[in-house]
């Protein structure tokens, strides 16, 4: 399929304005960049609440979306993108927003530790022990800890594996389905999509050199399943999934084999490829139509995993 019409435009702009990569920037000044320039307005939610949650080494700052209900919710853990580098509660508050009242669901956004400050493991110590504390504590959050998701974009969305992964390895089951958008799966830049997609099309293969070299204390950590679940040796008996690729991504392949992957062994997965899109396309709901339709269709998702089971 030819590069989406509205993305074509964003991206000639871009280079119109002659936007250093992230990569010849420095971490604190990539650190500023908005990467979700197409975004929509952040919507109103019921009731929205910073808090600081114990994680293994000190407080994890969260954002909590609360959509207002009676009953006990079902709840969401969120990990933004940013190649564990660069991004924010911020970065994912509109998405969070709109996922928190288009599910009916509580979300938890958690702001994990970033490199290179602090590297592999730390970002996924932290999104673990989030997600455990919000299953711990669903009651006193006004969720049903019986209904617990994980979900993220980019990193996020390795994290979200990851931790999915690490639930299953201490014999915990609390995580009921998992979100990937356009996850992060594996450390090698050798597939297809990395080759097509290198450059030009927002997300680069150097920028995710870049966000690698900042994560990894090494080569040998990038062989990790914690850093790159592809690599896992069994996948069996992990949730069910929902893992969202784009066309114009050199992290499409890699997306799109760990839902291949899933479903060999066993886990049941739906996986779309949204043709014409780029990398961070969910994020980009006020002027993508794809990124709109991705959002609908994971709303959908999230709502048939987490209903209530039957009496």
């Amino acid at each position: 399929m030819p590069l989406d019409p509205q993305v074509q435009v964003v991206l000639e702009k871009m280079k119109q304005l002659d936007v250093p990569p992230l990569q010849a920037l420095s971490v604190e000044d990539a650190r500023k960049v908005n990467l979700s320039p197409m975004a929509a307005p952040p919507e109103e939610v019921w009731r929205v609440e910073n808090r600081n949650i114990p994680g293994p080494a000190g407080s994890i700052p969260v954002r909590i979306y609360s959509p207002r209900s009676e009953a006990p919710l079902p709840v969401i853990v969120y990990y933004h993108g940013g190649g564990w580098v660069v991004g924010d509660l911020d970065a994912a508050d509109v998405l969070c927003r709109q996922l928190a009242n288009g599910t009916g669901s509580i979300v938890v956004s958690v702001d994990y530790r970033l490199a290179p400050e602090h590297k592999f493991p730390a970002a996924a110590e932290d999104a673990y022990a989030a997600a455990e504390w919000v299953a711990r504590n669903a009651g006193a959050l006004g969720a049903d800890p019986e209904r617990v998701a994980v979900g993220g974009d980019s990193a996020g969305g390795n994290l979200a594996a990851v931790v999915s992964l690490m639930a299953r390895d201490k014999g915990r089951s609390f995580i009921k389905f998992q979100l990937l958008v356009n996850p992060v799966a594996r450390h090698s830049f050798e597939t297809d999509s990395y080759r097509e997609n290198a450059e030009g099309y927002g997300l680069t293969a150097d920028a995710m050199r870049w966000f690698w070299g900042h994560y990894l204390e090494n080569e040998q950590d990038g062989l990790n399943p914690y850093a790159s679940p592809l690599l896992a040796a069994d996948l069996s008996g992990l949730p069910p999934a929902l893992v969202l690729t784009a066309e114009f991504d050199p992290l499409r392949d890699e997306g799109e084999d760990y839902a291949k992957r899933l479903r060999d062994a066993g886990v049941p997965v739906e996986s779309k490829r949204y043709d014409g899109m780029v990398h961070g396309f969910l994020l980009q709901t006020g002027g993508y139509d794809q990124g709109r339709k991705a959002l609908e269709h994971a709303v959908r998702a999230l709502r048939d995993a987490l209903r209530p089971a039957r009496a």
